[in-house]
């Protein structure tokens, strides 16, 4: 959009050139603008009252959300249980109840027109990382991912450690302990006790335990027991920060979580209080944005695939009820298929899983 002074600007130079005999056409090229833009300008008053489209009165189209519809979007996203959720997430909770209010775009754009559209929570937006090596799972119990984190006691210079192992297809965390210490008889017992849980001696094809380089987690105790359950070990590149990026992500989802206390554990069994109650957050409430909104407990359980045929089914009886507001089709609730870790080069991952839909990198 060209502002006024600028087209009175260009509008004078055009009209020297042509004096100085220019021809019309390339002196309007020359002036970056279209032959028919320079006449639409003289023939109306494009030089004197500017583009007027900004100040233009649009009529409301008639599939547009009424004013009763759009206070009840906003009640709802500023429900207590929705005031840290985005419409992202908020959409999906609420077709699995049943209901349909809006999509996430209106969601969003009614929030903003309200002053509403900041980031929710405590954390910063994501920054994409770059992708290196490939672990591929397709099933549960393929691939796990580990690592330790600190968390903080009101003591200053003490340390409580939680270990967690996720599991990269459903990305339900299916093992964690809380330590006051980080000692390697914690991490292999926390692998035994996992794997026993999980029902790995019954696999023909045991997982791969994924992990960054750290000490604790390569100490010889933990390989013995590695060993000993069939479990193959797996370990970042050195001086690869991102390698275990599905570990890294879970612990800032952890850490970032309104109830984490900011000024640290008071005690041993308050950090595993809350390490208890964030584990069953994340499984069974949290809708996780890398596997379709669905929980990674569902997700575990073979559930995804019913929930998002329901909400594909949902979301066609909300099109035809009112086929004005849909301009294509409805959002996309096919299941995820495989996952990749760290995934590389898209022909290497087919080479090993052709026609298999693999999910990339996801928070």
């Amino acid at each position: 959009m060209i502002g006024l002074e600028d087209r009175q600007a260009l509008a004078r130079d055009i009209h020297v050139a042509q004096a100085a005999g220019a021809r019309l056409k390339p002196a309007c090229e020359m002036a970056g603008i279209n032959l028919r833009t320079l006449q639409r300008w003289q023939a109306g008053e494009g030089l004197v009252g500017g583009d007027r489209r900004p100040q233009a009165v649009r009529p409301v189209p008639p599939h547009a959300l009424s004013e009763a519809e759009r206070a009840q979007v906003l009640a709802l996203a500023n429900a207590p249980r929705f005031a840290a959720v985005p419409p992202a997430r908020i959409v999906p909770m609420l077709a699995d109840e049943g209901v349909y209010l809006a999509s996430e775009s209106t969601f969003s754009r009614i929030l903003r027109a309200h002053g509403q559209s900041a980031h929710r929570g405590r954390a910063k937006t994501p920054k994409a990382v770059r992708p290196p090596t490939t672990h591929i799972a397709t099933a549960v119990r393929q691939v796990w991912c580990w690592d330790m984190t600190y968390l903080p006691a009101q003591v200053t210079g003490r340390w409580f450690h939680l270990y967690l192992i996720l599991d990269l297809y459903s990305r339900k965390i299916v093992g964690w302990e809380v330590h006051d210490s980080d000692h390697a008889d914690h991490a292999a017992h926390l692998v035994r006790r996992t794997a026993l849980a999980e029902g790995i001696a019954a696999l023909s094809a045991k997982p791969v335990l994924h992990g960054d380089n750290g000490s604790t987690l390569k100490a010889t105790t933990v390989l013995a027991m590695l060993n000993w359950l069939g479990v193959k070990p797996s370990y970042s590149r050195p001086r690869v920060s991102d390698d275990n990026a599905y570990a890294e992500s879970l612990f800032r989802t952890a850490k970032y979580r309104p109830e984490f206390p900011t000024r640290g554990f008071a005690d041993l069994d308050e950090a595993r209080a809350w390490a208890a109650g964030f584990v069953q957050w994340y499984n069974v409430d949290h809708r996780h944005s890398g596997i379709r909104y669905v929980s990674p407990a569902q997700r575990h359980a073979g559930e995804d695939q019913a929930i998002l045929a329901a909400r594909h089914a949902l979301y066609t009886e909300a099109r035809e009820l009112n086929p004005a507001r849909w301009s294509g089709n409805t959002r996309n609730w096919s299941p995820i298929g495989a996952v990749t870790l760290n995934p590389e080069r898209e022909s290497v991952i087919k080479t090993h899983l052709p026609d298999v839909n693999t999910q990339q990198l996801a928070a």
